[in-house]
């Protein structure tokens, strides 16, 4: 696991991109110290994005909740994660995290979009204070570099969605 943020990216872009957040509630004093840490460096690496905010209950809500908005008319250009999960002594904290997880990935290959997973299972509040509010392993800033990165990235192989063209499947008849 890194012990330290990914750097800040040397230029700030120009993109004008739609950004989604998508986080949970609950456990809301790390999940709203991420959202407010990956929205602060969004404005300062994307100035030019717009960035909406989702909320939903719990972690295991994020995944059908960031379906149905990358399958929305105002397609966001990259999705991120946020959540937290602090494990208990049952296996119900592992269980919704490895959930979530194949379930974002899944969304992520099948759409063609960015899907930033920042939806954190740690083993107590000391873990998660050090990735949601501390400013070394600060996980939401760390999500909005990675978003940066991987529109970067797209925008450089030409892979973002023309979003006014919606593609049409056919079906076989059962004729």
């Amino acid at each position: 696991m890194s012990t330290a943020l990914p750097p800040r990216p040397r230029q700030i872009s120009q993109t004008k991109a739609h950004i989604c957040i998508v986080a949970s509630i609950y456990n809301s004093e790390f999940t709203d110290a991420l959202v407010e840490n990956a929205t602060d460096e969004l404005n300062n690496i994307l100035p030019q994005a717009t960035i909406s905010v989702a909320r939903v209950p719990g972690a295991f809500e994020i995944p059908v909740a960031s379906s149905a908005l990358l399958h929305a008319e105002d397609t966001p250009i990259v999705l991120i994660a946020l959540g937290l999960i602090i494990r208990g002594k049952t296996q119900h904290g592992d269980l919704v995290a490895e959930s979530v997880t194949t379930s974002l990935q899944q969304l992520a290959c099948d759409t063609k979009i960015p899907v930033i997973h920042e939806v954190l299972l740690v083993d107590d509040e000391k873990q998660a204070y050090a990735r949601c509010i501390g400013s070394q392993l600060n996980r939401g800033r760390e999500a909005a570099r990675s978003a940066h990165t991987m529109i970067e990235l797209f925008s450089e192989l030409g892979l973002h969605q023309d979003k006014k063209k919606k593609s049409t499947r056919s079906y076989p008849s059962n004729a």
